[in-house]
């Protein structure tokens, strides 16, 4: 089969023992393309941190306003020792509590053209959301999200199921279902034999609080408290959406996302263990360090944490509140496959190469591509088909 979407077909292939290829080892071509992707990928990444820049000033007005900033400042500071001493104990199970109701979901048909993309059966479900924050000081704020709330997903099924089903989490501004029903050549898994579930992070798409600019904004315009919440209502949310698989019948579940999807999918593979497999598509894993590239964003950032006398140390020990890194995998070794991007410069082969490590060199899949053109897809889809393959199907 080849993906709805025509892409190069250039090749790509799994990392050595010694991990992601040198230049040198590349072959001409491959180069060309890694390097002419990168050049590209430097200016949606400079586009899309513009944009996050502008997410981020409102919440820095309290922080130069003179009778403000001594408040906010200490609120900052204690909101970061608490991710940051949850993070110390490495404990899943204190960080992402598992929901403790299953969901009552509501289920109707999706539209015509989402059942002619997937060439069968397409629901869209919905369900309020169980998620209480983490940090009991936020819990206001979190339960006034009416739109957050809301939990949807779009499910396509056999009609013959329930079936092995490969679950899709999109990447930052990336939640449309059509977009990634194409972009990930959807229909390809499902015409194999999968039901596929799209679900939607929180704040994007129909969960985007009213008045938000963009899909998304919500994410990222609350400072790192209202990250870190999102992440953890990420991986609720989720689990519900295991505990409502399951209820159908499913018994085995496959989880793949790209980008913010890719991390918080390796997120979800540390948290519970009902995923048969997981998959990361090119995957931030330390945000921190990622940011830092991310100009004009980085400079606001540095900025924030100067006007409040935020100590570095301490914003880093908060960021692996929400990191795979700081948690073992659940997911056995061998259901484990990384891919990433050579040219990528939004999540960095090496940010990759930092999962891949801790997930104890399990297989890993290159592509000569950036974060968005996925150059050698063909190649990866087939991968991941002989990948799944063995496990999901007997």
């Amino acid at each position: 089969m080849e993906p709805p979407i025509p892409v190069p077909d250039v090749p790509g292939a799994d990392a050595t023992a010694r991990g992601l290829p040198r230049r040198a080892e590349l072959t001409l071509w491959q180069r060309l393309i890694v390097d002419s992707s990168a050049v590209a990928d430097i200016a949606l990444r400079t586009s899309i941190a513009s944009l996050l820049a502008a997410t981020m000033l409102p919440g820095m007005l309290p922080a130069v306003v003179p009778g403000l900033r001594g408040n906010r400042s200490r609120d900052e500071r204690e909101q970061l020792r608490f991710y940051a001493e949850l993070a110390a104990t490495q404990d899943p199970t204190a960080s992402f509590p598992a929901p403790r109701t299953p969901p009552r979901v509501s289920s109707r048909p999706a539209n015509p053209i989402a059942e002619r993309i997937a060439g069968g059966h397409v629901y869209n479900i919905r369900f309020a959301s169980s998620f209480e924050a983490v940090n009991p000081a936020l819990r206001d704020r979190c339960r006034s999200y009416e739109r957050n709330n809301v939990v949807h997903a779009q499910h396509w099924r056999h009609p013959d199921g329930p079936r092995p089903t490969l679950c899709l989490i999109h990447g930052f501004m990336g939640s449309p279902y059509l977009l990634n029903g194409l972009f990930f050549s959807l229909p390809w898994f499902y015409r194999c034999g999968y039901d596929v579930l799209l679900y939607t992070l929180p704040f994007h798409g129909a969960r985007a609080e009213k008045g938000s600019p963009f899909s998304g904004y919500g994410f990222f315009a609350n400072g790192f408290a209202g990250f870190a919440e999102a992440m953890a209502q990420a991986v609720h949310d989720f689990r519900s959406i295991i505990d409502y698989l399951e209820h159908t019948g499913v018994d085995r579940i496959a989880l793949t996302g790209m980008s913010l999807g890719g991390y918080t999918s390796a997120l979800i593979a540390s948290v519970d263990d009902r995923i048969q497999a997981v998959i990361p598509n090119v995957p931030v894993v330390a945000p921190d360090r990622t940011v830092d590239e991310w100009f004009p964003a980085n400079q606001l950032v540095r900025l924030r944490n100067l006007l409040s006398r935020t100590d570095a140390d301490l914003v880093a020990a908060a960021t692996r509140f929400s990191s795979p890194l700081n948690y073992a995998p659940l997911v056995p070794k061998e259901r484990r496959l990384i891919i990433t991007g050579l040219g990528d410069r939004l999540a960095p082969p090496e940010q990759a190469e930092l999962l891949w490590e801790h997930w104890d060199r399990c297989a890993f899949h290159w592509f000569p591509g950036n974060h968005v053109l996925h150059v050698s897809q063909p190649d990866y889809l087939r991968r991941m088909t002989r990948f799944l393959r063995g496990f999901m199907f007997d």
